[in-house]
Parts: C-alpha cells; structure tokens; sequence
C-alpha cells in the first residue's frame, strides 16, 4: 500500500498544466477511463449533475480551439501553434433538470479526477474556463438545460512545465524554448498545526 500512496504523492505533485501537445492520438478506451474518474468524484447531495462531451473529430476541433483563450497571463502568446493543438476535448456540462442549484465543488472534484486520470495515462491536460460559451453550445449544438461550465484539452505532451516557489508572485511566465514556470506559495506559508499561528 505504501507504494500505491507514493506514486499518487508524485502524480499529484508532477502534474503541471501543458498547452503544446503531440498529434497523437487518445484512444476511446482511456478517453472512458478518464470520463469514468469524473463519474466517480464527489458529488453533493449526490445530485450527480454533471455530464461530459468527449470531442475528438477534427473538423469540430478546429472550429473548437478559436473559441478559446490560452494562458491569459501571457495576453495570447501562448495558444498552441497549429501543430501543436490538442487533439481531444473534455467538455463539462451541467444538467439542470438534474440540479437547478449546482454546487460548484462537484465541478472541481471532477475535473481534478480528470486531469489526474489523464496524466496518469501519460496524458496532458488544461483546464479553460475562458471560453466563448455562445459559441461552443451553437456549434456542439448542446441543449439551453445544459450549463456550460468549461473544457478539458488533452494531448500528449509537447511542452513542459515546473513548479516554482515564490511567496509573491502569482503570474506565471515562458521561457524563450516555451517551457512554463508556475509559482506557487511555499508550503510553510500556508500550512497551520490547530491554530492560525505563525
């Protein structure tokens, strides 16, 4: 059991976001896994509201990818060249007949599960939320009781990224070879032991 929990530390720990992908295929079989490990996340109230559409035709793809804006941070320098697009989307959906008062944290158990299951198949993923919503229920044509909450890229990765230590800074940044570097808050600047106490 211990090797189990140590290789879920260095999953969660390794995983970055990427947005250069390979042109390589995902194969439905791991498409339905990682669909499967959304399914299995947490759900209050267990209203169990959020479904999810898998894209992987091309054509719909290339009409997907102007709808969405890459690493805001970076003012769009960072959007995936043509070669480098992913090559399969996770859109996420949530039913209102199901739910008309959702909670918000299923979304986010959810797509944890998929980012995680993803990366455990040697797959890359980034979550956007900055998308044109209008746009993408047109073109998928996904009916108005859905709510679209946001999409999942995913590919093989074609890019890096690391994690950074920094207690000020928030923005991440590329480097001239488009490697990412991501600053987080050191551990012991958020981490208390019974009380708010530094």
């Amino acid at each position: 059991m211990a090797s189990i929990n140590n290789i879920f530390y260095h999953l969660i720990v390794k995983r970055r976001t990427i947005r250069k992908f390979k042109q390589k295929k995902i194969s439905s079989a791991i498409l339905r896994k990682i669909v499967n490990c959304a399914r299995l996340a947490p759900s209050a109230a267990n209203f169990q509201f959020l479904e999810y559409l898998v894209v992987t035709d091309k054509r719909l793809r290339e009409k997907i990818f102007p709808l969405t804006k890459w690493a805001g941070y970076l003012k769009g320098k960072a959007a995936p060249s043509l070669n480098f697009r992913p090559p399969a989307y996770i859109v996420i959906l949530i039913n209102q007949k199901r739910s008309s008062r959702p909670d918000l944290r299923d979304v986010g158990a959810a797509a944890e599960n998929i980012l995680l299951s993803a990366w455990s198949f040697g797959i890359a993923s980034c979550w956007i939320a900055s998308l044109e919503k209008g746009k993408l229920r047109k073109l998928l044509r996904i009916p108005p009781f859905y709510q679209i909450d946001s999409l999942i890229a995913l590919g093989y990765p074609a890019g890096r990224s690391f994690a950074v230590q920094d207690k000020k800074k928030i923005k991440y940044w590329q480097d001239k070879a488009g490697n990412f570097f991501v600053p987080k808050r050191p551990l012991k600047n958020i981490l208390f032991y019974n009380e708010l106490k530094r």
